[in-house]
């Protein structure tokens, strides 16, 4: 069958839209199987997972607040269950699902390219995990500041499945935000993005991180909101550092490239002309 799949292809190597299809399908199954067997140990982790969640909801009941979370119907406990170990699956399984993804565009990159992505990935699943390792941290501190908006004597309870979702969407969102500085970096490696222009919206890219990190924080703690904060700006300023130390050796190479035929580089010269025409205007 390898045999029969290499005469198929053109001599150039190319593959035709059927098989593009194919090769997409097995990538999926071999994702989704990856993802059934680490549900299984999902389902073994989901108790364990479960309690860390809920923890600031016990450590309110031990001061004295009656807080309790509920379980709305007869299958709300299975749900849950089931969706905390999906969500672990996803996780364990992501080293064999991100290779599956890259597997399928890998045979469209060059050799550069291909290097360059392992580079994005490696450092997009540590920097997601410890974005949501991020979240779990001030989880806490959003609780207990959510329930001192209530009277001691009430009651504050919480049914399962909106407690969970809000705890995943938490993770979720702060895992993102860890992300978005690599997706900085892999625009200017593209060549979209210039790291003079990252160095230059610093000031939007930090309202815009505070805002964000307000609403992944959807209180009034400004200490967990400063504590999300910090970490992504420092990131952000990481990453103009890494796009501009590619463009001085992008503009290096280029250099040298039209000296061997005795033309100038007229770009970065139009650039700094535009940035100045749009500082005038500002002005």
């Amino acid at each position: 069958m390898a045999n029969q799949a290499r005469k198929r292809r053109s001599p150039d190597g190319r593959m035709s839209l059927g098989e593009h299809l194919i090769e997409f399908r097995k990538r999926l199954l071999i994702s989704a199987a990856a993802i059934v067997v680490a549900l299984i140990a999902g389902w073994f982790l989901s108790t364990w997972v479960w309690e860390m969640l809920r923890k600031p909801i016990n450590d309110l009941e031990m001061q004295g607040r009656d807080a309790i979370i509920s379980y709305g119907d007869i299958s709300s406990g299975f749900d849950t269950k089931v969706q905390i170990a999906l969500f672990i699956a996803v996780l364990i399984a992501s080293p064999v699902w991100l290779y599956q993804v890259w597997a399928f565009l890998a045979p469209g990159l060059t050799r550069r390219e291909k290097l360059t992505g392992v580079g994005f990935i490696g450092a997009a699943v540590p920097l997601f995990l410890g974005g949501a390792y991020a979240g779990w941290l001030v989880l806490p501190n959003i609780v207990r500041l959510m329930a001192s908006f209530q009277p001691e004597e009430d009651a504050f309870y919480l049914t399962a499945r909106n407690y969970l979702d809000f705890a995943i969407k938490l993770l979720l969102a702060v895992g993102v935000g860890f992300v978005l500085p690599v997706l900085l970096v892999m625009l200017n490696f593209i060549g979209v993005l210039r790291g003079a222009a990252i160095i230059r919206s610093w000031r939007v890219a930090i309202l815009v991180i505070i805002l964000f990190a307000a609403i992944a924080t959807p209180a009034a703690d400004l200490m967990s909101m400063f504590l999300l904060a910090a970490p992504i700006i420092v990131l952000y300023f990481a990453a103009a550092g890494v796009a501009l130390l590619h463009d001085r050796r992008v503009d290096k190479r280029r250099a040298a490239e039209l000296a061997e035929y005795d033309l100038d580089d007229d770009t970065g010269r139009e650039a700094e002309r535009g940035d100045a025409d749009r500082t005038k205007g500002r002005r």
